[in-house]
């Protein structure tokens, strides 16, 4: 043998010993993929949009389900699933068989991103409303009033809702069209999301810190009521932020005119006394009842429009000038902030807009000069377990980062 052909016979010999070169049969695991309870690997699986003139029955029958089997299921599931209620631009789902035939076993319909509705399209036919696991996450966020607080919530790209929760809890202390830039909030909330990832809104606030006028506003969620699942929010020595009554009879409106005993009315045309707070708003807005009672008057005068007059105890009294159309009717009892009417336009007002009235003691007073009842205080035995409970919250929100600069922080009094 030459030394070439030796060479090409180690060559061989190395290459068809040692590793054995034959493909390994391994075996690849298929991602178990679940939604609405199915296991959607067992089924071929359809998602798409109702649109214009679509229709259950037409659904189906693009589907390979033909009368009278479509009417069956409609007769069947009709108590549960109302076939005309289905809406442009909801999303449906089909689980079909995965075989040749390709036949449809389940329809699901989704109203909004939480219900569901699963219809079984087989041999055992019915209809079942169900609702997806809500996931609650938390978040933080840190904003400076630059010019309002719905503008700064823009600026951070966050949700519009937490102006109206800021608005409800401070809703006794702050007046949030009298902002001052530089007054600046620390807020820890949970916002809702389905399938981990889609967001359907905000939960709520737990709790927050405000700074306004240089004076510090804490708000820590704490619950008073275990049974009734009552949560209510105090401030950092453990005195309820509630009041007894609210500062305004609408969210985020501006004062229009003050109560004032020698104001000029326009439509008298000469010094009439002014005994009401106007709250300037546009027409359709809630108005709700400052604080607890029992509505008394509910009528319509030619200066007043129409109007109610809620009698809160032996002490206070309120009433609602110029609404769209009648509110509440007499003897109806009312919680604070519950709705009793909306703004208009009616009797004598240049502009949509609340006139509210206030009375003390039989006299009509300045409700924005009034040192007004504090809600029901806190028990000895919980307002301890309320301090407890409080302190590692304070210290995580004064732990958060404003972002004001140094000197601006100086500047707005803030300890840097």
């Amino acid at each position: 043998m030459n030394k070439n052909c030796f060479i090409i016979f180690l060559i061989f010999l190395i290459s068809c010993g040692g590793e054995n070169n034959e493909p390994k049969n391994e075996v690849v695991k298929e991602k178990i993929i679940k939604n609405f309870g199915f296991v959607l690997n067992n089924f071929n699986v359809k998602e798409d949009t109702i649109n214009s003139g679509d229709s259950f029955g037409l659904i189906l029958e693009e589907n390979n389900l033909f009368y009278p089997k479509i009417y069956d299921i409609v007769q069947k599931t009709k108590k549960v699933f109302d076939i005309r209620k289905i809406n442009v631009g909801r999303t449906y789902t089909i689980l079909s068989s995965k075989d040749s035939l390709n036949t449809p076993q389940v329809f699901i319909y989704q109203p909004n991103p939480i219900d569901y509705i699963v219809v079984s399209l087989g041999d055992s036919i019915w209809a079942e409303k169900k609702q997806k696991v809500i996931k609650l996450v938390e978040s933080e966020a840190v904003g400076t009033i630059k010019s309002s607080l719905s503008e700064t919530m823009q600026d951070l790209k966050l949700s519009p809702l937490l102006s109206n929760e800021l608005s409800e809890i401070y809703a006794w202390n702050i007046d949030f069209f009298r902002l001052e830039k530089g007054d600046n909030f620390k807020i820890l909330y949970t916002s809702k999301y389905v399938d981990d990832s889609i967001y359907i809104g905000l939960n709520r606030i737990h709790n927050a810190y405000f700074q306004h006028r240089g004076k510090p506003f804490y708000a820590i969620e704490f619950q008073t009521d275990s049974i009734k699942g009552m949560y209510e929010y105090f401030d950092d020595k453990g005195k309820n932020l509630r009041r007894a009554f609210l500062l305004s009879p609408v969210q985020f409106s501006r004062i229009s005119s003050r109560y004032n005993l020698r104001r000029k009315i326009a439509y008298y045309g000469k010094i009439r006394p002014h005994y009401g707070t106007d709250f300037a708003a546009p027409v359709g807005t809630p108005i709700r009842s400052t604080a607890a009672g029992r509505v008394t008057k509910s009528g319509y005068t030619r200066g007043n429009g129409y109007y109610v007059t809620v009698k809160h105890n032996a002490t206070y009294s309120t009433q609602y000038l110029h609404m769209r159309k009648r509110g509440l009717k007499v003897g109806s009892s009312v919680e604070q902030g519950d709705k009793i009417g909306e703004v208009g336009m009616t009797g004598y007002t240049s502009g949509p807009h609340v006139c509210y009235r206030f009375w003390k003691n039989g006299k009509q007073v300045d409700p924005l000069k009034q040192k007004l009842p504090e809600a029901k205080p806190i028990s000895d035995l919980l307002k301890e377990k309320y301090l407890t409970y409080m302190d590692p919250l304070k210290l995580k929100l004064d732990s958060m980062k404003s972002n004001l600069t140094f000197d601006q922080r100086i500047q707005n009094g803030i300890n840097p």
